[in-house]
């Protein structure tokens, strides 16, 4: 009999501990949908909106974007997003370093060696289509030009880290 009542607690507690993991999120969310959001405390900074164009060569594939830098910078050395999905899904978001030649932005994508991979990062849901994305290098990120794009994308979305 005595179990009856430690049974129920804990049925109790695991109820409470699963209605507050789906609570909405309460913090900052993103004016438009299908774009990335540098988190500044509570401000939300709009990456910037560009296409890459491709290049395409034996096995590799150059993209460049027009600029020399992101109007979108962050001082953050582990940048954090919000993503509010709508046609993109976070999962697909890829995140590339890019290097500044001539005036532009551009990555070397290759099935060698020798070209760029995706760096790592973190997706959490928070609530419906909201999600918060996070660059998971362990030590940051160096400054320097950013790019996150949808896999199989031109599209992507440049920030500064600085």
């Amino acid at each position: 009999m005595r179990r009856l009542p430690r049974i129920l607690l804990l049925a109790a507690v695991c109820f409470l501990a699963a209605i507050a993991q789906d609570k909405d999120y309460t913090g900052p969310r993103p004016p438009k949908p299908d774009i990335p959001y540098l988190v500044h405390a509570d401000n939300l900074v709009q990456t910037e909106v560009a296409e890459a164009k491709e290049d395409q060569r034996k096995n590799e594939s150059l993209y460049t974007i027009a600029g020399a830098a992101s109007p979108a910078r962050t001082p953050v050395a582990e940048p954090i997003f919000l993503f509010q999905s709508d046609k993109i899904t976070p999962e697909s978001l890829e995140l590339y370093r890019l290097e500044v030649k001539n005036g532009n932005r551009e990555v070397l994508i290759s099935q060698g060696k020798h070209g760029s991979r995706p760096l790592r990062l973190t997706v959490t849901p928070l609530g419906g289509k909201l999600y918060r994305i996070e660059v998971d290098e362990g030590l940051g990120l160096p400054d320097g030009q950013y790019a996150l794009s949808p896999g199989g994308s031109n599209q992507v979305f440049c920030f500064e880290e600085y």
